[in-house]
């Protein structure tokens, strides 16, 4: 293995803090991403790595070493994409929450990969807060308001939301006129996976904010998916993306409800690691995501 080859390997042991996920992550042997870096180490007369039954982690050297290297590998991977007949290759791990994925980005992913044959694309689903350096992941897909994070933040697009029921639950406790109607109302509960907590139902308040109104949830759920057939079943009232709920409403499954004073539209962004930003394999994808939201928002 190539010097250059090695450096990757060595990187990928880092952020992932396992041989064994390095391997599985390039399809090199454990027992040679082991060899690999005890040369590495031999040749630079240093120790990279601490190495303890359960875990692997950079030493203060190794974390020098790896961001040169970092740096190298992106400086080597823009030096070959200048080259029009150069293009991007390789592992691309990306997380997506699953909705959005399957309604803007999967179907225009033939296009994608035919355009570049060589990337392999990983992609895995979910909506926790994801570690993503020490997960591997390239590029996260995300709704929402994000906590603060060093990750690097790309919005692509806003989406607008309204507010739902099914006509059953109409039927049963009225159709509400404003807000202030509300009063003995229910909500299906949208709970955060990671705090835990139940988001209120916001509506404009006409005077360019918003108010939150808390409901009694007796069904809370924190998929997206859970959320919505909830919703069809008449169990309360619901705040959704529009792309999510137009099937419904042509339907007649879900009506929608105080249009007049509608949620906030809610940001979805694009987030990376900031030692990734000029990968070639990430810029193009990112590149790529963005242009399919605005073709299909």
């Amino acid at each position: 293995m190539d010097r250059i080859d090695a450096m990757r390997l060595f990187v990928r042991v880092v952020e992932r803090r396992s041989f064994t996920a390095a391997a599985h992550d390039t399809g090199v042997p454990r027992s040679t991403v082991t060899q690999v870096i005890k040369q590495m180490e031999e040749r630079l007369g240093v120790r990279l790595l601490q190495r303890t039954t359960r875990s692997v982690s950079p030493t203060l050297d190794g974390e020098a070493y790896a961001r040169r290297c970092v740096a190298i590998l992106a400086d080597i991977e823009n030096a070959e994409g200048a080259f029009g007949a150069a293009k991007p290759r390789g592992l691309l791990r990306v997380e997506v929450q699953g909705t959005l994925a399957r309604h803007f980005l999967l179907p225009g992913l033939p296009a994608f990969l035919a355009e570049y044959p060589d990337i392999e694309l990983v992609i895995s689903e979910g909506e926790r807060w994801v570690d993503m350096v020490r997960e591997g992941v390239d590029c996260v897909l995300r709704y929402g308001h994000l906590p603060d994070s060093e990750m690097v933040r790309r919005r692509v697009t806003m989406i607008e939301r309204l507010t739902c029921a099914a006509p059953a639950y109409l039927e049963r406790h009225g159709m509400p006129r404003s807000p202030d109607d509300l009063a003995g109302h229910r909500m299906i509960g949208l709970r955060s996976i990671t705090t835990g907590h139940l988001a209120p139902l916001e509506f404009a308040d006409g005077k360019g904010g918003y108010r939150s109104i808390m409901l009694p949830a007796p069904v809370s759920v924190t998929g997206t998916e859970s959320y919505i057939v909830v919703a069809r079943l008449g169990l309360g009232l619901f705040q959704v993306p529009l792309f999510h709920a137009e099937r419904d409403l042509r339907q007649g499954s879900l009506v929608p409800i105080l249009v007049e004073t509608p949620p906030p539209s809610v940001p979805v962004s694009l987030l990376y690691p900031p030692n990734r930003q000029l990968s070639p394999r990430v810029r193009v994808f990112l590149d790529w995501a963005a242009r399919q939201f605005a073709a299909v928002g």
